[in-house]
């Protein structure tokens, strides 16, 4: 999705949560100056036309795994790779802002896994702790202006990011697991971002 694109809906999103877009910029700006790399030439030779299922984490994934097929390329948001580890499947890819990933996800790096990272503005010690540690191939994304190595391939939260990128990397089909944007369970915050998942994925042909 082209910056241009995106924007509109971006200040959108930072009006609805308070968001400061500054804080955004500056978060990018430190992850950049952690890692210089860029893995996105990997990303798309894996991704483009392939089958792709995207996992997110809400509780449905678990029974999902277990009675749906999964296609060729499995793209985890965030802690959803835990539980994808736990029914023996690993993630080629993992897209996380850091808040539910765990030393595991280090070891997937090192062997292949690529890591797509988000920095935002309310993640910057976690940015800082985390980067370092990823010694395999690293894409870091931000919300606001894509700049050097980093990326923004459209989407807000963990999985519709997700969706952005496998569309934006040209998959020939992609399936949804773990997506419940009726999640009844959540705190305020998190339904409030359910609600934009909806809406972003509507945006580009996916219900949830």
């Amino acid at each position: 999705m082209r910056y241009e694109d995106w924007e509109p809906l971006y200040r959108e999103i930072c009006e609805y949560f308070a968001f400061d877009p500054t804080e955004d910029e500056r978060a990018a700006e430190i992850a950049a100056g952690i890692s210089s790399a860029d893995a996105t030439d990997d990303l798309v030779k894996l991704i483009s036309g392939s089958s792709v299922t995207v996992c997110g984490n809400a509780p449905c994934l678990k029974s999902q795994v277990q009675t749906g097929g999964i296609f060729d390329i499995v793209i985890a948001a965030d802690a959803a790779a835990g539980v994808l580890l736990s029914f023996g499947v690993r993630p080629d890819v993992i897209v996380t802002d850091l808040d539910g990933i765990d030393e595991y996800a280090c070891d997937l790096n090192k062997s292949g896994t690529i890591m797509v990272i988000h920095a935002h503005g309310d993640n910057i010690p976690r940015v800082k702790s985390w980067v370092p540690r990823f010694s395999g191939p690293l894409i870091l994304t931000t919300q606001g202006r894509p700049f050097k190595n980093v990326h923004n391939f459209g989407g807000f939260s963990d999985g519709d990011r997700a969706v952005f990128m496998a569309q934006e990397c040209k998959a020939s089909s992609i399936q949804l697991l773990g997506f419940d944007c009726d999640d009844e369970s959540v705190t305020p915050v998190k339904k409030g971002k359910l609600i934009w998942a909806r809406r972003l994925l509507s945006e580009i042909g996916y219900e949830c």
